[in-house]
């Protein structure tokens, strides 16, 4: 039997309120997206002014993230033309991200789920991101 550790709604609250602070912060309105450990969505949020297309962006860097657990911008640098995963960026129907703004959750080394945002550059989705985390991780 396996014993599974997942987020529940309360932990996603935590990661979006962390995340939206952030966001606000940088003067950036993002789309945040939350999702358990399969990839599966627990909770998301357009904040006022997020781009309409971020939707479905934020999303699926939530999914890639914690699905495959593993941060986009890594996929980002290894499906370079040459690199050892050229093109994953297509696969899945194209919902793997291989752009910055999707980690996942870890918590006792454990992928728990992940947190996907969008609507800034990359480097700004990926330290709201990664804000969102930190809040989390103040609560553990």
């Amino acid at each position: 039997m396996i014993q599974v550790t997942r987020l529940d709604l309360a932990d996603a609250r935590v990661l979006l309120e962390g995340a939206k602070a952030r966001a606000g912060d940088i003067g950036v309105p993002m789309c945040i997206a939350i999702t358990d450990e399969g990839g599966n969505l627990l909770a998301f949020e357009r904040m006022e002014g997020g781009k309409v297309t971020s939707i479905t962006l934020a999303i699926d860097k939530s999914f890639t993230a914690s699905a495959a657990r593993k941060a986009t911008h890594d996929y980002g640098t290894a499906s370079q033309p040459g690199a050892p995963a050229f093109g994953i960026g297509s696969a899945i129907g194209g919902r793997l991200m291989v752009v910055g703004g999707g980690l996942p959750v870890l918590v006792g080394g454990d992928c728990v789920g992940g947190i996907g945002v969008s609507s800034g550059t990359p480097a700004q989705d990926r330290g709201v991101a990664e804000a969102g985390i930190a809040a989390l991780e103040a609560t553990l």
